[in-house]
C-alpha cells in the first residue's frame, strides 16, 4: 500500500501525520516531532503533502518540496468542514489530508524565502509605527491633563515637545519633564528603526523588477509595491483579475437568496494591512488624477474613458466609504491611468491589453481585464463590480 495523500497537523514540538491511499483508507497515523519531518520526507515517495497554512508550514513545506513532494497548503476554514467526530490532532490531520484531494479546494502559494523575508519586514515595521502612534497617544493625553494642548499632527507635536523640553514650563513637575524627556527619546529611537526598515524596503524595490513596474503605478509607492510583491508573487494563484479583489476583501459581501441578490459592505477578509495600503494610496491618488488634463493617449482611449468614470463615480454621494466604488473603484481607476503613461513600443496588442497594468508582475492572475466603457457601479452585477479587474 502506497501513501498518495499524507496530511500534517502541525505543532511546536509535536505533529500528527495521518497517510491516505488512493482510494482514501488511513493507512498511517503517528505523531512525529518537528526535527524527525525532515527525515519523514525523505524516506516516504513522492506524494501530495498537505498543511493548514499557518505559521511554519511554508518552512515545512520547502522542505518536503526540496525531495521531490507536491506541498498543498490550505486556509484552516476550507479544512475544518472535513474534521470529522471530536477535534484533535490525529481527525485534524486526517481532514486535512481529505480536504486537499477535494477538486474545488483552494490552495495557498508557497512562499520563498525571499517573499518571507520581505513579508516580516513589513510585519516589524508595523508593529514599530502601532508602537510610536500609541506612545504619541500617550504623550497627548498626559501633556493634556496638564493643561497643554497641541494641533493635530506628529510633526506638529515633534516640534512643540522639542520647544517645550528645551524651555520647560513652570506649571509641570521635575518629574513629568523627566517623563516627557524619557518618551521623546524613546519616539527618537523609534523613528530611527522605522527609517531603517523604510531603507531597507526601497534599496528593495530598486532591485526588484516587479516593485519597479508597480511603482510606476499612481497611489502605489515602495509599500505598496514590496507588500504586493511578499503577498501574490507572480500571480499564478489567482485564475481571473477579479480573484484578487475578492482575496482582499474589497469585493460586496453577498446575502443573496430566491434569486434576490443583496449586496452590502466589501467584506473585509484576506490581508487587511495590503488592502489598508491600496486603499489609503488610491485615496491619496484620486486629487491628483482629477486635477489632471483629460488628455487621451492614441491607443490608450478605453482607459482614459475607464479613469474618468471611476473617478466620477467616487465623487458620487451615493457612494459609501466602505463601498468598492471608492476603495477598489479608486485602485481600477489609477490603474487605467497608469497605462496611458506608458511609451508606444512598450504597449502590446489593443488599447484594451494597455489598460491591464497589473500583469507586469509575470503573473496572467494580475491581468486587469477589459475596460471597454465606463459603466457605473450597479449592484446586481456579478462580485458588484463595475469593471472585471478592480485592482
Amino acid at each position: 500500500m502506497t501513501i498518495t495523500t499524507l496530511g500534517i497537523d502541525l505543532g511546536k514540538n509535536l505533529n500528527s501525520v495521518v497517510g491516505m491511499d488512493a482510494t482514501g483508507r488511513v493507512i498511517l497515523r503517528r505523531r512525529v516531532r518537528r526535527a524527525t519531518l525532515k527525515e519523514l520526507a525523505t524516506r516516504l515517495p513522492a506524494c501530495v503533502v498537505a498543511m493548514e497554512a499557518c505559521c511554519g508550514a511554508h518552512h515545512v513545506g520547502r522542505v518536503f518540496a526540496a525531495q521531490g513532494h507536491t506541498v498543498r497548503l490550505m486556509s484552516p476554514e476550507y479544512v475544518r468542514p472535513y474534521v470529522r467526530a471530536q477535534k484533535n490532532d490525529d481527525n485534524d490531520a486526517a481532514g486535512i489530508a481529505e480536504a486537499a484531494t477535494r477538486p474545488t479546494m483552494r490552495f495557498v502559494e508557497l512562499k520563498s524565502q525571499d517573499r518571507l523575508d520581505l513579508q516580516t519586514l513589513h510585519r516589524a515595521r508595523s508593529r514599530l509605527v502601532a508602537a510610536r502612534k500609541a506612545l504619541i497617544n500617550q504623550l497627548r493625553a498626559i501633556l493634556l491633563e496638564r493643561g497643554h494642548v497641541f494641533r493635530q499632527g506628529r510633526a506638529v507635536l515633534e516640534r512643540e515637545i522639542d520647544a517645550l523640553v528645551a524651555d520647560p514650563p513652570s506649571d509641570l513637575s521635575e518629574r513629568m519633564l523627566a517623563l516627557v524627556a524619557e518618551m521623546r527619546h524613546e519616539w527618537r529611537e523609534m523613528d530611527t528603526r522605522i527609517d531603517g526598515l523604510n531603507r531597507d524596503l526601497a534599496a528593495h524595490a530598486r532591485t526588484d523588477d516587479a516593485a519597479n513596474r508597480l511603482k510606476s503605478t499612481p497611489g502605489i509607492g515602495v509599500l505598496g509595491a514590496t507588500a504586493l510583491v511578499a503577498a501574490v508573487g507572480d500571480g499564478e494563484a489567482f485564475r481571473r483579475a477579479r480573484d484578487l479583489p475578492a482575496w482582499l476583501g474589497l469585493v460586496p459581501r453577498q446575502m443573496t437568496t430566491g434569486g434576490a441578490p443583496k449586496l452590502f459592505g466589501v467584506t473585509k477578509r484576506g490581508n487587511k494591512y495590503l488592502r489598508t495600503l491600496l486603499i489609503h494610496g488610491a485615496r491619496a491618488a484620486l486629487p491628483g488624477l482629477s486635477n489632471s488634463p483629460r488628455r487621451s493617449v492614441p491607443g490608450c482611449e478605453g482607459c482614459c474613458r475607464a479613469r474618468t468614470a471611476m473617478l466620477s463615480l467616487w465623487r458620487s454621494p451615493r457612494s459609501s466609504p466602505a463601498s468598492p466604488g471608492r476603495s477598489s473603484g479608486a485602485a481600477a481607476a489609477s490603474t487605467a491611468h497608469g497605462a496611458c503613461r506608458q511609451r508606444p513600443e512598450q504597449r502590446r496588442g489593443s488599447a484594451r491589453r494597455s489598460a491591464q497594468r497589473l500583469d507586469e508582475v509575470g503573473g496572467r492572475g494580475l491581468m486587469a481585464g477589459r475596460v471597454e466603457r465606463p459603466r457605473p457601479w450597479n449592484p446586481g452585477a456579478k462580485n458588484g463590480a463595475s469593471t472585471p479587474g478592480l485592482l
